[in-house]
């Protein structure tokens, strides 16, 4: 009987010891951490929804989704020193500041954490790469114009930005000053711009303050969603509608109504699912070792295909697409 019990004690450990073994065989998630520019935003809220549909598709993906309740460096440099302790094994960013956040982009990437930007860069020397949703050309010239096209191309604008470090609106704003100088643009003049900091009220209140220095205002210009929705309330609270349009980069669900009321016209945006979705793509690729990032590389980015990356090693997705009466009813149910 004792030796019975000694041989069923023995046959127990075993399998214990086979099924702990097993559980130490499962592969552990990768971790990817999406840091944005802050908490709240409809455009990185949607980035999120196309970072979890990678996951789903890849399987054994986590994603951390993170970042400042209001859009600064400082918070973000405070999350990335918590995502290293956390030892995550990548890092996705949409940066408030290209250059204050290299240090600790390098001290992550320097504990073998993988750092790709996304929308808005890091400097070259803090990641591994950038995905732009679109080409910088392409997006300055398509607010121009949407602008010229809603004020019959002569008249006064102005721009409303986020922050005066975003590098994506401050690349956006050179190319609308470039395109400006264009003769086709000739009779439309640039009389300030202004910036919010991706902050609803001070948006708003910087909307309102270009509208009452600036009697002869034709349009607004906002690269940034938090901006065009600020500025498109500011104009109808002005009753402005048909005298003052806005324009620039919004998401359907929430310019639905300023379309309808007039204050928009049309708008623009490439699609943040899909933005999210690429960039978590390029991040698990990465981590994976099957990512090259140099001249004439590439990732592979799921349904979104193949994205080259240039010189600096960026890549871009899709030129943006038009909004307006005619479609911003369907889109607004998507994103």
């Amino acid at each position: 009987m004792k030796l019975r019990k000694i041989v069923l004690a023995a046959v127990a450990a075993g399998l214990l010891a086979t099924v702990v073994g097993c559980k130490e065989k499962e592969p552990e998630k990768i971790r990817i951490a999406m840091v944005v520019k802050n908490l709240g935003n409809g455009f990185f809220d949607a980035a999120h929804t196309g970072a979890m549909d990678a996951a789903r598709e890849l399987k054994d993906v986590e994603i951390i989704y993170t970042g400042p309740t209001t859009p600064s460096a400082e918070g973000q440099i405070e999350i990335i020193n918590s995502l290293i302790s956390q030892k995550v094994n990548a890092i996705v960013i949409s940066a408030n500041d290209p250059n204050a956040l290299v240090p600790i982009a390098k001290k992550a990437m320097a504990r073998g954490i993988k750092v790709i930007s996304f929308d808005s860069g890091l400097a070259k020397e803090g990641r591994l790469m950038q995905l732009n949703p679109s080409n910088a050309d392409l997006i300055g010239l398509k607010q121009i114009q949407m602008a010229s096209d809603a004020i019959g191309g002569k008249g006064e604008i102005a721009i409303l930005s986020a922050s005066a470090q975003a590098t994506n609106q401050n690349i956006w704003i050179g190319v609308m000053k470039t395109v400006l100088a264009k003769p086709e643009f000739s009779n439309m003049k640039l009389v300030a711009t202004v910036y919010g900091d991706d902050q609803s009220d001070k948006s708003y209140r910087e909307a309102i303050g270009l509208l009452r220095s600036n009697p002869n205002l034709k349009a607004i210009i906002a690269p940034t969603t938090v901006g065009i929705n600020a500025a498109s309330k500011a104009v109808v609270d002005e009753h402005l509608v048909g005298k003052v349009f806005v324009t620039g980069l919004g998401l359907p669900s929430e310019m639905a109504g300023h379309v309808k009321s007039g204050a928009v016209r049309e708008f623009a945006i490439w699609n943040p699912i899909d933005l999210g979705y690429a960039a978590t793509y390029a991040a698990y690729d990465f981590v994976k070792g099957q990512s090259t990032a140099k001249p004439g590389g590439s990732v592979a980015a799921g349904r979104m295909g193949s994205i080259a990356l240039d010189a600096n090693g960026e890549g871009a997705m899709a030129p943006p697409f038009t909004y307006d009466k005619g479609n911003v009813d369907k889109f607004s149910k998507i994103f």
